[in-house]
């Protein structure tokens, strides 16, 4: 009787072995016959794309399709890597908490700091898994997003986020795990720091409240991060005898930015500001990044001298609604306008690496068709593929892994009906770490994102 228990339990324990590869077919999908647009390399016209375990298994224009795989007949589609936003603050829990009553002007103060001074802030700690407004940027194509806190001076750090996770898989006599933890591709990215405090951001009063209080503050708190280094470096050298430092995580959070091994996304706009941005970090050796970069195109050489990389926001400004008909506006303004979308084509042929973000754009599909944009006024097609993709994969740190269709890779992947540029192209299959999502319709575009100006 025993033995045959054992038999029935050996022969249950072979059945499961032989059945545990067919569990894992429906995460096998062969994309056949389609243009292959892969980031890396030359399109294919007549291409195959198999995807399997998450990660892209071969690619190419003589790949035989594996027996257990669904297959996605792609004649008439184009493949792409699934795009990347660098810059939104969907899907975070990050709003500064509202000020309590204060008793003393020392503990108002106090707060602030703590507003406006968030550096240990961590994108991918205050994530909302499997928010709404993640999962709704897979329509446009969007696979993986940079999210960003969006307040204060000191930012916060920056994670690279997919936009859906995969179903709940059965946890069996354990606590089940982190479901965040699933979303995220790599952390923290970058330390994301403004040099100004812009439509009351910071909250509350007194100093900083203008832009001169603002780059002193962001300067002085580089080197308090300086001080607390070497305060910390002499206290472990005494070891006693010498008063400890004060514990100050914000401070803590700045050490590796200040050690090259974090880089710092200045937020600059105009000419002047990103010059003061690129000051700031040759002055403390930041390995420095440009966001917003409207005015890039203006200070290409000052960029290259220091291999500054830029992510430049596709929320174009427009004329405002307030103004009437015949209303004058500044010469300044006018032209700003009409130079948005021209700067990329300029960043590209000065050799520098950008990427694109959608901060401030309403609706998810406006993000496409604002980079459609910057191709009608000069950007080439395949260099802007380049940024939607492999560009801001290199400049998240994860260029290895993500940003371009290759064996090897995350399986991020969009199939599209036509020209990803073109107006009435549908993405109509969405793939995030190798499953396959479906892209949920998002509302028509009724014009650009409001974030700049009343778009």
């Amino acid at each position: 009787m025993r033995s045959l228990r054992s038999l029935i339990c050996i022969l249950a324990g072979a059945l499961a072995f032989a059945v545990a590869p067919r569990a894992e077919a429906p995460n096998v999908y062969v994309i056949k016959g389609a243009k292959v647009i892969t980031a890396a390399g030359a399109p294919i016209t007549n291409g195959t794309v198999v995807i399997r375990g998450g990660l892209i298994e071969a690619v190419g224009a003589s790949v035989n399709a594996p027996q257990d795989a669904t297959v996605i007949d792609g004649t008439g589609m184009t493949v792409y890597p699934g795009l990347i936003d660098m810059g939104t603050a969907a899907g975070l829990d990050a709003a500064p908490p509202t000020p309590p009553t204060f008793r003393t002007t020392e503990e108002a103060e106090r707060w602030k700091r703590g507003v406006i001074l968030r550096p240990e802030l961590e994108a991918a700690k205050v994530l909302r898994p499997d928010a709404p407004e993640l999962s709704r940027l897979a329509g446009s194509g969007v696979t993986t997003v940079l999210a960003t806190p969006g307040s204060g001076l000191f930012k916060g750090q920056s994670a690279l986020v997919n936009v859906s996770a995969p179903e709940d898989e059965p946890q069996i006599g354990s606590v089940a795990d982190p479901r965040k933890g699933l979303q995220i591709v790599r952390t923290p990215v970058a330390l994301h720091v403004s040099l100004a405090l812009t439509g009351g951001r910071g909250g509350g009063g007194g100093y900083p409240v203008s832009l001169l209080g603002s780059i002193a503050f962001v300067r002085q708190s580089f080197l308090d991060a300086q001080h607390q280094q070497l305060e910390k470096q002499r206290y472990d050298r005494a070891k006693t005898g010498v008063t400890r430092p004060i514990f100050d995580p914000s401070l803590d959070a700045i050490q590796p930015a200040l050690a090259r091994t974090l880089p710092v996304a200045f937020e600059a706009d105009l000419a002047r500001e990103i010059l003061r941005s690129l000051n700031m970090a040759k002055e403390f050796k930041l390995d420095p990044v440009i966001t917003g970069a409207h005015e890039a195109d203006q200070v290409i050489p000052d960029l290259k001298a220091q291999n500054a990389r830029v992510i430049y926001n596709l929320n174009f400004t427009s004329r405002s609604r307030a103004l009437g008909p015949d209303a004058d506006e500044p010469v300044r303004e006018l032209r700003a306008r009409a130079q948005a979308s021209k700067a990329p084509a300029a960043l590209d042929k000065g050799g520098i690496l950008f990427a694109f973000s959608s901060e401030g754009i309403q609706q998810p599909r406006d993000f496409v068709r604002n980079a459609a944009r910057v191709v009608k006024d000069g950007l080439p097609a395949d260099a802007a593929i380049r940024a939607l993709t492999i560009n801001a994969a290199k400049i998240a740190g994860a260029g290895d892994r993500l940003g371009s269709i290759e064996k090897g890779k995350i399986a991020n992947v969009i199939v599209t009906d036509g020209d990803l540029f073109e107006d009435r192209t549908r993405v109509v299959h969405v793939f995030v770490d190798g499953r396959k999502v479906d892209p949920e319709p998002t509302a028509p575009a009724a014009g650009r994102g409001r974030g700049r100006g009343g778009l």
